[in-house]
């Protein structure tokens, strides 16, 4: 492993959170200029919402390819690269003039965010590594952060009536240039280097070689597929407050309208304070009672505050939800990274995956049940989603997520 002066380590967390920072602060730009997009195209209710949604197509279709493009070009590179497409693609929405230009947009957006975002983690992983303690929920703290100021960026374009077009023009060029810019600040190296001397990789030979891997890869995908389930229930809980917080707040309690975003701004700004926060707690009390906290914190509050039906009570229960999902998706990450018998890459990889189909999945099973019975009662399943990561943050120990795969 090559050997970094500290000075040096630091630089490349800057380009890692750099990377983290554009990868939200692109999109949230574009989500912020939507009613403007909506009105361009002539686009009824319906047909936005099925454009907008080619986008989790196309984080679908492309995620699991990051695994590989990492092990052969490296998670750094490829992060810059995807960082690099996202700047290309960003300004192509100003420029449909057709739902199927939009729609192609959006999905390409799609590929290119989840290559970035997984790459990113892969990298950030990596970087951790050498630092010998947790640093990776500071990363996702500054995702937060790029999502809060890409939003207020587009959201004052919009205002100050800058045309569309010049507006993501010159956020598509910032974020290109930024992306090339961490280039150089990237750790060298192969993908799992740092773990070399620390557990055995793929492929390794050993006695009985053959029943060996046989049984390591039935361990592998028991752990993986815990771990996306874990990544699922949790990005679900993220993805409701935006998806249905209002709605619920105005339509269910009546909430006035300067209220009703109150949930989703307070459980992001939370989560963001959280994972600004999480290196240190998850230093101290480990990933295993940091998560089983956290999904208490989502599970005890929602379950109190829904039947009371307060609109101030329910903002707290969100906040605190925010808290206590703040750190899960960098625990699932690492606990990832952490497998023996599959490169990190590819593990974060389809982790990541699972990621995208709980956000592609929550928002119409929401529906749904709120269609079937009521939305206050559909909401129900985050406190059952929160008390199955308290149960299932088991996996985010390391010393047990070695001996669940190795023995």
């Amino acid at each position: 492993m090559p050997e970094m002066t500290m000075a040096a380590l630091r630089r490349t967390r800057v380009a890692v959170a750099v990377l983290f920072f554009i990868n939200a602060f692109a999109y949230a730009n574009i989500v912020a200029r939507f009613p403007q997009l909506k009105d361009h195209l002539e686009l009824s209710n319906s047909a936005f919402g099925l454009g907008i949604a080619a986008m989790p197509a196309g984080a679908l279709v492309a995620g699991l390819l990051a695994g590989p493009l990492s092990t052969r070009l490296g998670s750094g590179r490829l992060a810059v690269l995807a960082g690099v497409l996202l700047g290309v693609v960003v300004p192509t929405a100003s420029l449909a003039d057709l739902w199927l230009g939009f729609a192609a947009t959006m999905f390409v957006l799609g590929a290119a965010d989840s290559v970035m975002d997984a790459a990113s983690n892969a990298h950030g992983i990596r970087v951790q590594r050498r630092y010998g303690r947790s640093v990776l929920n500071s990363f996702h703290g500054v995702w937060s952060l790029g999502a809060v100021c890409g939003g207020v960026a587009g959201s004052a374009a919009a205002g100050l009536g800058i045309p569309l077009g010049v507006h993501l023009i010159a956020i598509g060029i910032a974020v290109a240039v930024l992306a090339v810019s961490c280039l150089p600040l990237l750790l060298p190296g192969g993908e799992d280097s740092e773990l070399a001397a620390d557990r055995p990789q793929a492929g390794t030979p050993t006695t009985d070689a053959t029943e060996r891997d046989r049984t390591e890869t039935g361990h592998v995908r028991r752990v993986l597929g815990l771990l996306g389930l874990v990544m699922m229930a949790a990005c679900a809980v993220e993805d409701t407050p935006a998806s249905w917080g209002a709605v619920l707040l105005r339509d269910s309690y009546a909430a006035p309208a300067a209220l009703a975003g109150a949930a989703y701004v307070a459980f992001q700004g939370s989560m963001m304070v959280g994972r600004l926060l999480g290196d240190r707690m998850t230093d101290r009390f480990g990933h295993l009672r940091v998560g089983q906290a956290g999904g208490l914190l989502i599970a005890v509050p929602m379950a109190i505050a829904l039947p009371i039906g307060s609109v101030p009570v329910l903002i707290v229960a969100f906040a605190l939800a925010g808290l206590g999902t703040a750190t899960l998706f960098p625990s699932a990450i690492h606990a990832a990274g952490s497998i023996p018998g599959i490169p990190s890459a590819n593990a974060i990889a389809i982790v990541s995956w699972f990621a995208r189909v709980g956000f592609l999945l929550m928002p119409p099973l929401i529906g749904m049940l709120a269609d079937a019975v009521s939305l206050p009662t559909a909401m129900a399943v985050l406190p059952v989603f929160g008390l199955f990561l308290a149960w299932q943050s088991r996996i985010f120990d390391p010393v047990r997520l070695r001996r669940t795969v190795g023995d």
